[in-house]
């Protein structure tokens, strides 16, 4: 059995749509899939479709850009109500942050010689509930300034670049609250990936499991070995789910294939039987997993 737990359509910074990322997770063999979209739902009902003409099981979820202790953090929200009123405050003031950079991002990098214009970064979007640096980063592919999203990111648009400018992310302790009280769970998305442990150190998780974390992200392609080890190390300790994935986004990101890491068959119903218990605690209607 194989479960990947965390990807990507262009619903949000994919390049695939919902119901196609579906039919390639199960034409490459996997038995579960989570579509993960960034703060949005928006492709659940056409990923839900595709999984039961295909015959996968879908499990509904988001990617929740938030803040800690002055650093980025996304989290991953598993089974939410997405109608609960304070998750649909966050979504959408987050999203609202996203569009909203991208005319100042666009003005930097102007400014900074590079010619690229809003309609550029419009027509990189296509179907995305929000425009972001993904998004402009693939307009700037396609302008020819760089060849791929990581020379965009590395030279342009990351913290300290020309293009890079700040935005709203929610604060990580209320989102996940207000994950549990939309009857949904929370995961840590590779804590230690990008900009290292810092961000997320141990006693931090364990923190953050006193307000309601069930698990991390162990396994995630950002993860070297020893990382991995000492953060399945930390998972044990506080009794927290361990998950892997893809983090697949298409043609969006490389050496990110579906199925490339997998999250163990008992840790997925470890996590779906807390989902359930928040649910029932909640008194929301969580949306169910699709398929067989």
């Amino acid at each position: 059995m194989r479960f990947d737990l965390h990807t990507h359509s262009r619903v949000s910074d994919g390049t695939d749509a919902p119901a196609d990322l579906v039919r390639a997770a199960a034409a490459s063999g996997l038995d579960v899939v989570a579509l993960t979209d960034h703060d949005t739902a928006v492709g659940w009902d056409e990923a839900a479709s595709a999984a039961e003409q295909v015959g996968i099981r879908l499990v509904r979820g988001m990617e929740v850009s938030t803040r800690h202790d002055g650093r980025g953090v996304h989290l991953l929200a598993y089974l939410p109500d997405p109608t609960y009123p304070p998750l649909v405050a966050i979504l959408e003031k987050v999203l609202a942050g996203r569009s909203g950079r991208v005319p100042a991002i666009v003005a930097a990098l102007r400014a900074h010689g590079v010619a690229v214009t809003e309609a550029d970064v419009q027509a990189a979007s296509g179907h995305a509930a929000a425009a972001g640096r993904p998004h402009v980063a693939d307009a700037l592919v396609a302008l020819g300034h760089v060849v791929d999203r990581d020379q965009a990111f590395r030279e342009l648009l990351e913290p300290g670049r020309p293009g890079y400018v700040n935005r709203w992310a929610a604060p990580l302790v209320e989102t996940i609250r207000v994950v549990r009280e939309a009857g949904g769970v929370s995961v840590v998305a590779h804590p230690w990936g990008r900009r290292g442990r810092s961000a997320l150190g141990a006693a931090t998780i364990a923190g953050l499991r006193e307000h309601g974390l069930v698990g991390i992200e162990v396994d995630h392609q950002d993860h070297d070995a020893a990382a991995r080890a000492e953060l399945r190390g930390i998972a044990q300790d506080l009794d927290l789910v361990v998950t892997g994935s893809s983090d697949f986004h298409g043609l969006g990101k490389v050496d990110h294939e579906l199925g490339v890491n997998t999250t163990a068959p008992e840790e997925l119903e470890r996590l779906l039987a807390m989902a359930a218990a928040a649910a029932a605690a909640s008194g929301r209607t969580a949306p169910p997993v699709v398929g067989p």
